[in-house]
């Protein structure tokens, strides 16, 4: 860490005023801001704090900590609040341990929390579990942040021991807590926010979930903090951008499960340049992007202030946010594009846990016992949520079987951590005319899903996954795979050639007829049973509402 000077339109959010002036840096820290001009040159650069991805989960990007980090800072992000919760259900402590390790193989600052809810609940089979106990153990180290997304809305409105002993966990070692409560609103939601301090108070302190701009503000109301995601499938930019004017303080920008291709074309930076467009007030936009994350989970990512961490960068200009140069503790990290020798892909360890065997097509049949008609999850463009439909099956040789001309296709998770029973059901919306589609990213335990056609092509895709441990498949006449053999769920492999293979399998799903923006990144959270409301885990279709197993 050297010492250098820097010159452009310094953007002073905390003073909300825009001047010309010089930054010196020396050792990693921001030593000077001097004014060389009240007014803004129209051919210099824009300097101002990096991004910060409020939530992320790093695992959906198909990639290690250190190959994230490549793609994300050509963007200008330079830190993430990131929730380890998807390795952490495969791998346990140890997922935990290799997402922060290879983190630190990198100039970037991710900022992990402790998985609240591993596994997720009761009604599917995970490949770890973390107690009150190991949670507590998480907590007390320096570098874990916060709690993470407490999905377990109904154990904190029930008050259960294990639920309420993470969250004092917490709040002992003065660390926030996340939210995840879809749907909750008025009374409940307080409740939920309160997490057992009196009423009024706020306990659980952020919320991604909110895809309805009513409910967003009434949470606001109540004192929470509220993300605004936009991720590869769950897109809510468009439902709450508005209220950004009114709450400027209370508001961030977070993109949950980002997709690699996707990445690679853009990250907090595009939300900034939609925002603007949508008439916000630029410095509510940076506030969202840059400042509110660092404040409320206090990660010390610099600000643009003296003493800051020099993590900044230079925009060619704030309308669309094209990122000239990405700057994290006093070095250039980026250039033209591109991100530096830093970030070379290094060996990754290669931690997993996969345990079950090749299946039959036999494995996939739903015997017809006369049922005059059966539960459909309807999945839904954009969201995580889905709805639950009532629908004649079709049979065939007294098997219920897919239905293309109605879009009713067969859907199965098949558990990855031991031999068991294929879980069958059907699902709509997906749009598949001939073959199947599979992967081992499935949240949140993580086992194999897929959809299909036929079941001798849910087979083939199922398959392809098992031998390769993890992986995203399709099958028809051929079959694809885009291997990640890290947990299930990550590649080691270069970044921009995941992005490149991951745009070659969606393209096949999408000839096998799926009409999705992001079929895989739908697909993935048709198991995720703590979002209504209905889904299907590896022990059967799960009623989100009831939060019970359907008979």
């Amino acid at each position: 860490m050297g010492s250098f000077q820097t010159e452009g339109n310094i953007t002073d959010i905390f003073n909300e005023r825009i001047y010309f002036g010089r930054i010196t840096v020396r050792a990693g820290k921001i030593e000077a801001l001097t004014l060389l001009d009240d007014t803004i040159r129209e051919d210099a650069p824009y300097i101002l704090p990096g991004f910060t991805d409020a939530h992320v989960h790093i695992e959906s990007s198909m990639l290690v900590p250190a190959a994230f980090a490549r793609l994300a800072v050509v963007h200008g992000t330079v830190s993430t609040i990131s929730d380890p919760h998807e390795i952490a259900n495969v791998c346990g402590m140890a997922g935990v341990e290799f997402m922060i390790n290879n983190g630190r193989t990198v100039p970037f600052k991710f900022n992990f929390g402790a998985p609240s809810c591993v596994p997720a609940t009761l009604f599917e089979t995970a490949g770890a579990a973390l107690n009150a106990d190991e949670v507590e153990l998480l907590l007390r180290r320096e570098d874990i942040r916060y709690l993470s997304e407490m999905m377990n809305f109904p154990g904190v409105l029930n008050g259960d021991d294990e639920v309420m002993q993470k969250i004092a966990a917490a709040e002992k070692y003065g660390k926030p807590v996340d939210g995840h409560a879809p749907g909750l609103r008025g009374e409940t939601a307080r409740q939920y926010i309160a997490a057992g301090l009196p009423a009024g108070q706020v306990g659980i302190s952020t919320d991604h979930e909110c895809f309805t701009a009513a409910e967003a503000l009434d949470k606001l109301q109540a004192g929470m903090k509220i993300l605004i995601r936009e991720g590869s499938a769950a897109k809510n930019f468009d439902a709450l951008i508005g209220l950004l004017h009114d709450y400027p303080d209370m508001m961030m920008f977070c993109s949950d499960d980002k997709h690699p291709d996707s990445l690679a074309i853009g990250h907090i930076n595009q939300l900034c340049a939609r925002a603007i467009a949508r008439g916000i007030p630029l410095f509510h936009v940076l506030k969202a992007a840059c400042v509110n994350p660092v404040l409320h989970y206090q990660t010390g990512v610099g600000l643009l202030r003296e003493g800051d961490a020099a993590d900044f960068i230079l925009a060619k200009d704030l309308v669309d946010f094209d990122i000239l140069q990405t700057c994290i503790d006093g070095v250039y990290v980026t250039e033209n594009g591109k991100a530096g020798a830093q970030y070379a892909t290094q060996a990754t360890e290669r931690i997993n846990h996969f345990n079950c065997t090749p299946k039959q097509p036999g494995d996939f049949t739903i015997p017809f016992n006369g049922e005059q008609q059966i539960p459909v999850i309807e999945a839904l463009e954009g969201q995580l949520i889905t709805n639950a439909a009532q629908v004649v099956p079709s049979v065939n040789h007294g098997y219920i079987v897919s239905d293309t001309a109605r879009d009713v296709l067969k859907i199965v998770v098949v558990n990855r951590y031991r031999d068991a029973p294929v879980a069958c059901a059907f699902v709509r919306n997906f749009g598949l005319k001939k073959g199947a589609i599979a992967s081992s990213v499935a949240h949140d335990s993580h086992n194999i899903i897929a959809v299909g056609v036929d079941d001798e092509s849910l087979c083939l895709a199922v398959n392809a996954i098992i031998a390769e441990k993890g992986g995203i498949s399709t099958a028809s006449d051929t079959v694809h795979i885009l291997p990640l053999p890290v947990a299930g769920l990550m590649s080691d492999a270069d970044g921009y050639m995941v992005a490149d293979a991951y745009t070659r399998i969606d393209a096949a799903a999408k000839d096998l007829g799926s009409t999705l923006a992001s079929p895989f990144m739908t697909l993935s959270f048709m198991a995720l049973l703590v979002i209504p409301h209905l889904k299907l885990s590896d022990l059967g279709l799960f009623d989100g509402d009831r939060f019970a197993l359907v008979s």
